[in-house]
């Protein structure tokens, strides 16, 4: 058995995070540390690969995107971005409630 330390993996805060390594069912409470992560570092835009398949995956990743007020807004990876297969977020600033 393993302790919750053992299965923690870190991943770099660069703007860019994949999907595909992580279990479906913890992308809402990854994207939310992620994108609080990457402001904290002053980072602005983010490029989340989720890959095409059948876009659920996309869909749960833009519908936390909508909901959440430091996202200013978000499009499609477009030709250079990853196409439908990722989607690219522009970030706010934390609000006061989020200090």
């Amino acid at each position: 058995m393993t302790s919750p330390e053992e299965d923690f993996v870190e991943h770099p805060i660069n703007g860019t995070i994949d999907l595909h390594t992580f279990r479906p069912q913890d992308t809402t409470e990854l994207l939310d540390a992620y994108v609080e992560a990457c402001l904290d570092a002053g980072i602005i835009q983010v490029r989340i690969i989720h890959g095409k398949g059948q876009g659920i995956l996309r869909r749960t990743v833009e519908a936390f995107l909508q909901k959440d007020p430091r996202v200013r807004s978000f499009a499609p990876g477009g030709i250079s971005g990853g196409g439908w297969g990722a989607t690219i977020a522009q970030l706010g600033h934390k609000s006061p409630e989020q200090h």
